[in-house]
């Protein structure tokens, strides 16, 4: 008679995943290994049976994760050891962000490093004892096989279960105190000198040949770079402002970015930004969107608003579900093999656009040799004024012709077989990406971003809140468990951001329910500061709570930055305490590492200043007002509150109830609208119609 893992070793039947809805593990779920998901009956087997876990943690998008699961998950011979020996449970690392954490710190504990695949043995108890990322199916470069580690965890269980059980002990133990007690109460406040520390330090990190805060392999660090551009800005600094601006630049030019299609590619493995790791993610994109935003903003400069637009229209193309929320990610690998999707080569670039083909070659670095394992990833290495006087042609004539090209290869690419796409929706992430497109609306003037921006939020408060509960995750028609502090802190942002571009205040009420909800979950009593797991979520070894940035801005950060804002508008002081208790919370992981808190220090920036508010007198309808705040928005005033008040607006009474700044404002005349009010820790000037004048007083 053949037992379940029979089946799995011999490679028939499916695992316990195929019941999944994730698109990550349901590549698993033929695996010839019996892979559990993360819940009870794994959990329960391992105590009842006494055996150790094998928890591994990945991702839809990621190639590594692709490579170990061919070369070893596949095999029937190392699933056979992975049988006899463990449990097996495999996580989405995007729908157990808390399963990750924990266990990514661990590792990082373990070995100095953290990444994906990760693979994590634990004890029946759940304490990490061993881990790592990638295993090799042979040994190589002084890593053992991964049959090899295998045979040696089991072993070590078997045969010296004190030396395992002291480790995890000692594992679980410095997890739980990486939790910050206190660093607000008896802790000196952070100051303006923990930011010029980390601006400093990026400084003294910038790379002056391509750009960027250090070598290979490089990432966007777009909290770190939004960070350096409001110094640079409020200090004066050339300089400074050069370093931002150079770096979007470069990688605007570099292969990092999706020349073709829009959007940007996870990070560069070279100094240069010319050679990605293939995978798109959602968080990474609304991040760079708003980074170039706010540079664009300040410098004014059409390729930082292009690289923006084009990565919001590949979005709006490529990443929205028709019932509005974005999916997650896309793949690195398409037919099996890393970047195929994204790569040409010489000469279907010449057959695909004909005369124009020498002109676009130059300008994207196309050649017979290629840049990339024989293939040509599209990038910007030369000015284009410099590549239209070589070839005679007028600048001005230069982009359009270049862009019909980029469409011809689009189209062309859209027929071959497309890298795989993680369809689901998650709540946090989908913040992100609202707050991005709304602000693209106002800044750039795009009224299909906010159109967009608002089916989003409508799916998530549609589909996504269950008994005032936020849920993290959605597809396929049904909602995942509920979310963690990221969702809410990122959903908030986004509300405020819509607020802001619509002054609808459905919007406002959705950010303070979000902020309510957020406080009675997440925070921490005793000591300030937001856990990443609420109060009713399922207990780990350690409940998290972190107030850095790691490749997204770090939950307590954004709660930090947006419970300001919120307080700003609707003058509630609760919300304003527990920001500052949020920020003194982390003040002593500040000092010892600000790099590593670009979003916290932007949140502790805004604190430090004076609150600035200007309010539009007018309709919005009329295109005297809509120029007022057309010029407002695409100012770089990044703290700074801008209002539109319409006094015929049939809320009005309870708009003003709301937002207290409105008070008394209504009623103002002498002279034709719109009026201009600028105000000061909710203190205004008199009003004026002279939108020069104002202007000149923000300066």
């Amino acid at each position: 008679m053949t037992n379940e893992n029979d089946d799995q070793a011999s490679g028939t039947g499916t695992n316990h995943l195929s019941g999944e809805s994730s698109p990550y593990l349901q590549q698993h779920a033929h695996n010839p290994v019996d892979w559990y998901p993360w819940g009870p009956e794994a959990l329960q087997r391992a105590r009842d049976e006494d055996r150790p876990i094998l928890l591994s943690i990945g991702y839809a998008a990621c190639h590594w994760c692709h490579v170990m699961a061919h070369e070893s998950f596949e095999d029937v011979g190392i699933a056979a050891l992975m049988n006899r020996h463990f449990v097996n449970i495999k996580v989405d690392r995007e729908e157990r962000p808390d399963v990750d954490d924990v266990y990514m710190r661990a590792v990082q504990m373990m070995t100095g490093h953290g990444g994906w695949p990760m693979t994590v043995f634990l004890t029946p108890d759940l304490e990490p004892f061993y881990g790592g990322t990638y295993f090799p199916p042979e040994p190589r470069h002084g890593m053992p096989s991964f049959a090899q580690l295998l045979e040696g965890m089991a072993r070590a269980y078997s045969e010296r279960r004190g030396e395992i059980t002291a480790t995890a002990a000692q594992l679980r133990e410095h997890l739980q105190s990486q939790t910050p007690p206190s660093a607000g109460a008896s802790a000196d406040a952070p100051s303006a000198k923990t930011i010029y520390r980390a601006v400093m330090a990026q400084h003294d990190n910038f790379d002056p040949n391509y750009g960027g805060f250090g070598g290979a392999p490089k990432f966007p660090h777009t909290t770190g770079l939004m960070l350096h551009l409001r110094y640079a800005v409020s200090q004066d600094d050339p300089e400074l402002l050069d370093e931002v601006l150079f770096t979007l630049r470069q990688m605007a030019a570099g292969g990092i970015r999706d020349h073709a299609g829009g959007g940007f590619h996870r990070y560069a493995t070279d100094a240069r930004w010319l050679i990605p790791h293939f995978e798109k993610m959602l968080y990474d994109n609304a991040l760079l969107v708003v980074t170039y935003l706010e540079a664009y903003q300040h410098d004014g400069s059409a390729d930082l608003a292009e690289a923006a637009s084009t990565t919001l229209d590949w979005v709006r193309r490529e990443m929205q579900d028709p019932q509005g929320g974005y999916y997650a990610t896309l793949d690195a690998d398409s037919e099996g093999v890393e970047g195929k999707y994204y790569v040409w080569a010489q000469p279907e670039i010449e057959e695909l656009l004909g005369a124009d083909a020498e002109l676009f070659m130059a300008a994207y670095d196309v050649s017979a040799a290629g840049n990339w394992e024989g293939a040509t990833i599209l990038n910007t290495p030369r000015p284009l004024a410099e590549i239209a006087a070589a070839h005679g042609v007028a600048e001005d004539d230069m982009r359009p012709r270049l862009d019909r090209c980029l469409e011809t290869l689009r189209r062309a690419r859209d027929q071959r077989v497309r890298p795989g796409l993680d369809d689901k929706i998650l709540s946090d992430w989908n913040g992100l990406m609202i707050a991005a497109m709304a602000r693209g609306y106002r800044v750039l003037g795009n009224r299909t971003y906010l159109d967009s921006a608002i089916a989003a939020a409508n799916f998530v408060m549609e589909n996504m809140v269950q008994d005032g509960r936020l849920l993290h995750s959605h597809r396929d028609g049904a909602a995942g468990q509920s979310a963690y502090l990221d969702g809410y802190a990122n959903m908030l942002w986004a509300c405020v951001e819509l607020f802001e571009s619509t002054f609808d205040l459905r919007w406002l009420q959705h950010a303070r329910a979000l902020a309510d909800r957020m406080v009675e979950l997440f925070w921490d009593d005793d000591h300030g500061g937001f856990y990443f797991t609420g109060h009713d979520q399922e207990s780990l070894i350690a409940r998290p709570k972190s107030g850095h940035d790691g490749a997204t801005p770090s939950g307590n950060a954004i709660a930090a930055t947006w419970l300001g804002r919120l307080a700003q508008w609707t003058g509630e002081p609760e919300y304003d305490r527990k920001s500052r208790g949020t920020i003194a919370a982390f003040a002593d992981g500040m000092r010892r590492a600000p790099t590593g808190f670009g979003q916290m220090l932007m949140a502790l920036e805004t604190d430090l200043r004076d609150k600035r508010e200007i309010v539009v007198l007018g309709d919005p309808s009329e295109a005297t007002t809509q120029q007022a705040l057309r010029t407002l928005w695409q100012r770089y005033l990044p703290n700074t509150l801008i209002a539109v008040l319409d006094p015929q607006r049939v809320d009005l009474e309870e708009l003003v109830a709301q937002v207290p700044l409105l008070a008394g404002k209504a009623d103002a005349g002498g002279s034709e609208p719109p009026l201009f009010f600028s105000c000061r820790n909710y203190a205004c000037a008199a009003p004026t119609s002279d939108l020069d004048e104002l202007i000149e007083s923000l300066a």
